[in-house]
């Protein structure tokens, strides 16, 4: 029962934690966990541990575990790494999507201008990482789209902060449009280009993203779940 519980636990709180409701710098209190999913406090551990392996959180000795608050460096350094992969999943896409990537692109792209008009960041969030997503799976490689989609993950809870900075929503939503274009003309060098634009944390909008960051940090220390 055990071994069946920990993969289910890890997938629970993975999802917690790239969706939000677990914030980076949070601790995670292994009674309280043991008490919201009626298991008992090992299951709990072995799938901290897992998410530790794979980067999600940090265990530290005496102190417990936290959910991985990258620093300044890091950040960058991780938003740059995506933006490579996504401009190289952008120009293979461009060149390979079939009428079935095109469909499932162009609906997830249809809910993002859902959500901007309903003024819904939390929609725009959930559809904005299916329209990355739809491109990943557009190039046709499996190795760079399983790269992509494990950053994904990882980078998750902070480009979900990055919706928190003012008309941040309205102009990832433009920058989407000119990269539909660019992928719809199967211009693979134009759609890279434009990608590697919107995935940019550079200047104001890097500084932005970390004053965000900060505020969340602030607001979540001392408490635990």
């Amino acid at each position: 029962m055990r071994g069946e519980q920990t993969p289910r636990l890890r997938e629970a709180l993975e999802e917690d934690i790239v969706s939000g409701r677990l914030r980076p710098g949070q601790r995670l209190d292994e009674v309280g966990l043991a008490e919201r999913f009626g298991v008992s406090r090992t299951p709990i551990r072995e799938a901290l541990i897992q998410l530790s392996a794979s980067g999600l959180i940090e265990i530290r000795p005496r102190r417990g575990a936290f959910v991985v608050l990258l620093g300044p460096r890091e950040l960058l350094e991780s938003f740059e790494l995506m933006e490579e992969l996504e401009a190289a999943c952008a120009r293979l896409a461009a060149q390979r999507m079939g009428a079935a990537d095109r469909a499932a692109l162009a609906c997830a792209h249809a809910a993002c201008g859902a959500a901007v008009a309903a003024g819904d960041p939390s929609a725009y969030y959930t559809a904005n990482a299916a329209f990355h997503a739809a491109i990943y799976a557009a190039t046709g490689n499996r190795v760079i789209h399983g790269e992509a989609l494990r950053l994904q993950r990882a980078l998750q809870p902070y480009r979900r902060l990055q919706l928190n900075v003012p008309r941040r929503m309205e102009a990832s939503f433009a920058e989407h449009e000119a990269i539909m274009a660019a992928l719809s003309a199967g211009d693979g060098v134009g759609a890279a280009e434009r990608m590697r634009a919107h995935v940019q944390v550079l200047g104001e909008r890097f500084m932005a993203l970390l004053a965000a960051l900060q505020a969340q940090a602030e607001a979540s220390s001392g408490s635990a779940l």
